[in-house]
């Protein structure tokens, strides 16, 4: 895979504060059920979430039918075995549109999935090892037959790290609900 040219990222807010767990479980599941009814398959790789877009698509029952499989790549280097091209991170930063977007594709062309979601950004707080980091901003792309759409996301300050996690696994899901 070459490296991705400037990719625009829209701008996109969740709910203020924190987000209800059963509310995000309840979209997730709403997702699956979707995926599953209309036979396609879809895939993550997911930085700054651990895998919690993945893990809450396979709290559905069946979801074996839709999910393909998911990488957790924290590290730049994970990434980059995973299909990102090195020179994208390099021209754009790891936590921007086109690390995302890359990501996303990576994630698909390596499962063949109708969908990829790639996400990458920083939480609370500063990555000492990426001098982009910014604490809060998560950059996040899906890819299917239809393109690539990216996304910029700035999180409000949240109680821990699994609240973070769940507040951008919902501004996820309301953009998977407007594409399914």
């Amino acid at each position: 895979m070459k490296a991705m040219k400037r990719l625009p990222a829209l701008e996109i807010s969740g709910a203020p504060g924190t987000v209800d767990k059963e509310a995000v479980w309840k979209k997730y599941r709403r997702i699956t059920l979707k995926l599953i009814e209309g036979g396609a398959t879809i895939t993550t790789m997911e930085s700054c979430t651990a895998g919690q877009v993945a893990s809450l698509i396979t709290d559905t029952e069946g979801s074996s039918a839709v999910l393909q499989g998911a990488f957790v790549t924290y590290a730049n280097q994970a990434k980059v075995r995973m299909g990102v091209p090195a020179d994208t991170i390099d021209a754009f930063g790891v936590y921007s549109a086109e690390t995302a977007a890359a990501m996303a594709l990576a994630c698909r062309d390596i499962y063949s999935a109708d969908y990829g979601v790639g996400v990458t950004g920083t939480f609370g707080n500063v990555d000492p090892n990426n001098a982009d980091s910014a604490p809060g901003e998560v950059y996040f792309a899906i890819d299917s037959a239809k393109g690539t759409e990216a996304w910029h996301c700035a999180v409000p300050p949240q109680p821990s790290r699994l609240a973070y996690k769940l507040y951008m696994a919902d501004v996820i899901a309301d953009r998977l609900l407007a594409l399914l």
